[in-house]
């Protein structure tokens, strides 16, 4: 896939929009100085070729009877392609899972879980967890505090940007 580019105002424009993916295409205009057209097709040109994925709102877990998170280093009995896919699959139904990473090292995955306390993580460890597709270990981490949390991506400027 060819590289996109993206000049200096295609950068404001997204650090504008992951700040806030409220903001109106007029506010957001004024903020990297061109004319609203020109945005709203700098805009679009970003959604069709994949560079924005979409908007979403961001919840508060605690109020949500999700407050602990979990890390959970999985390590399956084997590593074949039968087996990821079936892993892969299990996990994409369950709504606990906020993340799944394939990782390189000591471990095959990392699962990111939400729940509401310990006694719902060790339910959902025994009836869920350890019963996903060829689980042969898992190591886990509760957060105690959570340091800092952030969907933005660094926008560092490239020297082929304008």
């Amino acid at each position: 896939m060819p590289e996109l580019h993206l000049d200096r105002i295609d950068l404001k424009i997204l650090d504008q929009l992951q700040r806030d993916g409220r903001i109106s295409n007029l506010k957001l205009a004024e903020s990297v100085a061109l004319s609203p057209t020109a945005v709203l097709a700098r805009v679009q040109r970003l959604s069709k070729d994949g560079v924005i994925e979409g908007y979403e709102a961001r919840l508060n877990p605690a109020k949500l009877g999700a407050g602990l998170m979990v890390f959970v280093e999985v390590l399956l009995d084997k590593t074949t392609p039968h087996v990821f896919d079936a892993f892969k699959a299990a996990v994409q139904v369950r709504p606990e899972i906020m993340e799944c990473h394939m990782v390189a090292g000591g471990f095959d995955y990392l699962l990111k879980t939400r729940l509401t306390d310990m006694a719902a993580y060790r339910s959902f460890a025994g009836t869920v967890l350890w019963q996903l597709p060829g689980v042969r270990e898992t190591r886990t981490y509760a957060v105690m505090e959570e340091v800092k949390n952030t969907t933005q991506l660094p926008l560092l400027r490239r020297p082929d940007n304008a």
